[in-house]
């Protein structure tokens, strides 16, 4: 992080700012991980007017491959205090360059600014390695492992009827070799 020597002037002006904003709605949804989040355009609708009425003004640019610049600037008296950051896209082409700067442009102006968005969770990706929340929790689950006791429990239980082999699945990871051993056990003879 970089700033001038003083931002006694901005401190109070981002002060009066973060009065004037109040909470960012979410407003865009993503499918991927069934949850909502705030998006740029949303946010910089939010941040205009309060922005202009305390006096303040930022810019935003990418710089090499994958740093963000935020710089956040008291016109008046041209204190500032400038971050940069590195985000490494998941796919490293034009599409996915654009949108890891959305992203960065997203939580850089929520953290420069302290903006209060409701419940933005939109960071999955960075909590779960970039899966689903069920991919991710999948992961924690123990394997299935063929001819093991809790496989033999797992047959019984399928033809005793208590159980299914989606609710085995719930509880297990089971490769492709696994399910179809199971489905074979659990087929009855015409």
């Amino acid at each position: 992080m970089n700033k001038s020597e003083s931002i006694k002037a901005l401190a109070t002006a981002l002060q009066l700012f973060q009065v004037k904003v109040g909470k960012i709605k979410k407003d865009a949804k993503n499918p991927f991980f069934k949850s909502t989040y705030a998006s740029l355009s949303n946010i910089l609708d939010a941040i205009a007017d309060p922005l202009a009425e305390s006096g303040l003004a930022f810019s935003q640019l990418p710089e090499g491959d994958n740093g963000l610049t935020t710089i956040l600037i008291h016109s008046e008296s041209g204190e500032f205090i400038e971050s940069t950051y590195m985000m490494k896209p998941v796919k490293d082409d034009p599409q996915g360059r654009g949108s890891v700067i959305t992203y960065q442009r997203r939580y850089a102006l929520a953290s420069i600014l302290g903006l209060n968005i409701d419940e933005d969770d939109d960071g999955n990706t960075a909590t779960h390695g970039g899966k689903s929340p069920q991919e991710a929790e999948d992961n924690n689950k123990p394997w299935l492992n063929e001819n093991s006791e809790v496989f033999t429990a797992a047959i019984a239980k399928l033809n005793a009827g208590k159980t299914t082999i989606q609710k085995i699945g719930e509880a297990f990871k089971i490769s492709k070799a696994v399910r179809a051993k199971l489905e074979e056990a659990t087929k009855q003879p015409a």
